[in-house]
């Protein structure tokens, strides 16, 4: 590729990553959709109480949908959300995704085919031939006359609903408020396709005992006269079914014709962890990664607004179109570089090697292990606590994303450490966190190993703080606390909850020196029963007497000032823990 082409690249628009009205304009659409099928559904839900209500529910219902305001947004709306559908699926390069965005892209597709019928049923023959589209009409056709029609019908509901429903999903599930009241959209999400699917039911039955008694008005039972309105409705019907079929397979062969375009046009993306892909010219680097299977964080799902999907770019940045508006706001949410870019809306035009910013090496299979409930026993444990100081103030204007990414980061670090040295994650505590050593079986001597892991805890966030220099406003710092002395161990909790923990004076004692290490502004504040206990050379050590919260006796303790200190202390005599 040459330099004019690119030069040529550089300038072409990101057709995958919409702008912040196109987006807008597709959720506003999205939205009157929604509150149409929603507004349906309770008007059959009202089945449940009788026809009458149906009925009565009907008019408010047409009063809104029918009216020249409300077909115009209506119809308008479809038309937009299906034309913006039809471009993001062709502009998508990949297509493993999560379930979820499958499902949804399905039913939108799946939907105009089985609304076209039901359409033609009523809006249309009530505008074509007069004929009054009454719910006991409807019903009577859909359950009596084509039971086929019915279940049909009850699936397109269905269909319409978790398409709204998944969209909805997709746009709230990143507000902070969203996680306080899921429960209830969920409630609300179930009950309402359930309650129209029982109230259709219910009218269904109503109707049929009446149509077997000869009870129904016989405008109800009358088959619409056959008319040139009749016809026209019926050419009409078989056009829009064309017309579908059309540009749904339009799309896909055109997406079939790009890609074979472009597979004669392939770049390489290449990844610091070692991968090297190969992919059409135009793949989002987020879509090379889920294409060929390498682990890549995206919490929005490919959208730009989250950035747990960003990557450092080590090579062709200088060939890079700029970001689009929706990936300027969020970089600058979390003051990125300008060698960072989010990996969802970066287009690889030429040969690229990025480094992934947020590891995925912390997943959901580094769980720890179910305990089995255990009765309490008093015995001697060693325990350790440890903060990141600041730590508020640090993560101060940070996406939530970010938050969580750096927490699950730095809790990996000391899990790690704490069951190196055989010890037990015992609690996490907003950024705290409380390990305990000597209550499991290990061959490793419960206090040094707990220093060992304060230790090995220091060297895991030196190594965090390099990795993440240009991501972080000040580098991590910690404050450790160590005590041993004997404590209540038992299986303590509820339901999934309950886990092997201690209680006692000596948790207290630890979670204090933890707060001494801050004030005395010290990597660790021990005491000396501990450090005497794990063999340390004190020599690199401050040794005090300090007063602790909650005991009338003062404590000798010793702190040491950094990691270093604390490693050199390590090469002493081990007394062992009777």
């Amino acid at each position: 590729m040459g330099p004019r082409d690119e030069k040529r690249d550089c300038r072409r628009p990101n057709i995958t990553s919409p702008s912040f009205s196109t987006r807008q304009v597709r959720l506003a659409s999205g939205l009157v959709l929604f509150s149409f099928v929603a507004t349906h559904l309770a008007n059959h839900a009202l089945g449940l109480v009788s026809l009458d209500a149906m009925e009565t529910g009907r008019g408010v219902f047409l009063t809104i949908w029918r009216s020249t305001p409300g077909t115009v947004a209506l119809y308008g709306a479809f038309l937009v959300h299906f034309a913006l559908a039809l471009r993001a699926i062709y502009s998508r390069r990949a297509w493993r995704m999560p379930l979820g965005e499958f499902a949804q892209i399905a039913f939108g597709l799946l939907l105009p085919f089985l609304l076209v019928d039901h359409v033609f049923g009523t809006r249309v023959l009530h505008e074509t031939t007069g004929v009054r589209d009454q719910y006991a009409r409807v019903i009577y056709n859909l359950w009596v006359v084509s039971p086929v029609g019915g279940v049909k019908q009850s699936f397109v509901l269905v269909v319409a609903w978790a398409h709204g429903c998944l969209g909805l999903y997709f746009w709230l599930r990143q507000r902070s408020w969203f996680a306080r009241h899921q429960p209830v959209f969920l409630a609300v999400a179930v009950l309402l396709p359930s309650l129209a699917l029982l109230g259709f039911v219910d009218a269904g039955q109503t109707i049929a005992r009446l149509a077997t008694k000869g009870g129904l008005d016989p405008s109800v039972t009358a088959m619409p006269p056959e008319s040139a309105s009749t016809a026209f409705a019926d050419t009409a019907r078989t056009i829009v079914y064309s017309v579908l079929v059309a540009l749904v397979g339009g799309l896909f062969a055109f997406r079939l014709l790009r890609y074979l375009r472009l597979r004669r046009n392939m770049v390489e993306i290449r990844y610091g962890a070692g991968h090297t892909v190969r992919v059409p010219r135009g793949f989002s680097v987020l879509e090379a990664s889920r294409r060929h299977g390498i682990p890549h964080n995206s919490t929005c799902g490919g959208k730009g607004r989250c950035s747990t999907c960003r990557v450092r770019v080590i090579e062709g940045l200088h060939r890079l179109s700029p970001p689009t508006e929706t990936e300027q706001k969020t970089l600058a949410r979390i003051n990125a570089g300008k060698d960072v870019r989010l990996a969802c809306q970066l287009r690889a035009m030429s040969d690229l090697t990025v480094i992934p910013l947020l590891s995925t090496a912390v997943t959901a299979a580094e769980v720890v292990p179910r305990l089995s409930v255990a009765p309490g026993r008093e015995q001697e444990v060693v325990v350790l606590f440890c903060d990141i100081r600041g730590f508020t103030k640090l993560v101060e204007a940070r996406l939530p994303f970010d938050v969580v990414f750096l927490l699950n980061r730095y809790f990996a670090v000391v899990g790690r450490a704490v069951e190196a040295e055989g010890g037990k994650l015992d609690k996490f505590v907003g950024d705290g966190v409380m390990a305990l050593f000597g209550v499991t079986p290990s061959a490793l001597d419960p206090c040094r190993g707990a220093f060992a892991a304060a230790v090995a805890i220091g060297e895991g966030i030196r190594e965090l703080n390099q990795e993440l220099a240009e991501e972080l406003r000040a580098p991590l710092r910690l404050a450790i606390g160590i005590h041993v002395g004997p404590a209540v161990v038992g299986a303590i909790g509820y339901g999934s909850a309950i886990g092997i923990t201690a209680i006692g004076d000596t948790v207290n004692i630890a979670s204090r020196l933890e707060g001494a290490a801050k004030e005395l502004d010290a990597y660790l504040v021990a005491s000396e029963r501990a450090a005497r206990r794990a063999g340390l050379d004190l020599s690199a050590a401050s040794q005090r007497t300090i007063d602790v919260r909650g005991r009338s006796l003062a404590l000798n303790v010793v702190a040491f000032d950094d990691m270093h200190d604390l490693s050199r202390s390590l090469d002493g005599e081990i007394e062992p823990l009777s």
